[in-house]
């Protein structure tokens, strides 16, 4: 559910252009990761570098929505869905990251 509601977000979020390719790179490689992590269920590895990606991706995508931000002057609704979707997927990291943590302690990490 984590990688299927970041996915979406992050597709929403890369709808108007305004955010640049680093955007969509970043979140869509730590997702692949999610996804390596998910299939590999007894991998400790796969998790830690899952939860440390999300991490990541909670500082750079703070950087980019605050570098990118449009000015009011050129904010329409398309973009100012995108932003919000971009948003809400920040606001969404830490409890994702906090879930992926517990997944971790399960899989036996300290």
């Amino acid at each position: 559910a984590i990688i299927l509601v970041h996915w979406l977000l992050t597709v929403w979020g890369c709808m108007n252009y305004m955010l640049p390719l680093s955007y969509a790179w970043g979140n869509f490689s730590v997702l692949a990761v999610g996804i390596w992590a998910i299939v590999q269920r007894d991998s400790l590895d796969a998790i830690t570098m899952f939860l440390t990606g999300l991490l990541l991706t909670v500082l750079t995508d703070i950087i980019h929505i605050s570098i990118f931000y449009p000015s009011h002057d050129f904010l329409s609704d398309a973009k100012r869905f995108s932003v919000g979707m971009a948003i809400f997927s920040l606001l969404l990291k830490p409890v994702s990251c906090y879930l992926v943590y517990r997944m971790y302690r399960e899989r036996g990490g300290e």
